[in-house]
């Protein structure tokens, strides 16, 4: 009997720790596209059913309070770290979407997609009209 509740127990564990790895929610690191060297770590929130992403720490040396200079509107000349860079996905199967990605870099923003390409590493395509004209940067989750 002790048997069989230890596996219970070790099998429900197991399952809840699968599910948390199959979710896009959490602390990811990115990688610049172009330069492959760490950028920054943001975090993936669930609201209201909708995905946001905020910037909750710079990784490049010198520029851990840098401000989005290039931003118009509310985030001009607003820190980066802390700043909420994707706002309002929306879940269509595998695929978060319907929102927009904004990259303090250029202070452009970009219709957006996200998809787990394994459970470890998150697919982040952004574009200007049609998916097939942009950018992908694969982010990586952090082990908590």
């Amino acid at each position: 009997m002790k048997k069989i509740i230890s596996l219970s127990i070790y099998l429900l564990v197991i399952g809840v720790l699968n599910t948390y790895s199959q979710s896009i929610f959490g602390k990811w690191k990115t990688i610049d596209d172009e330069t492959g060297n760490e950028k920054s770590i943001v975090e993936i929130y669930q609201k209201d059913g909708k995905a946001y992403a905020k910037i909750i720490q710079l990784l490049e040396k010198g520029k851990e309070d840098k401000v989005c200079d290039k931003c118009k509107g509310a985030n001009k000349n607003k820190p980066i770290k802390g700043m909420v860079i994707i706002n309002g996905l929306s879940k269509d199967d595998d695929e978060w979407n319907g929102a927009k990605i904004l990259d303090p870099k250029t202070g452009k923003e970009y219709k957006c997609y996200i998809t787990l390409d394994t459970p470890n590493k998150l697919k982040v395509r952004g574009y200007i009209g049609f998916a097939l004209i942009g950018r992908t940067q694969y982010w990586h989750r952090l082990a908590e």
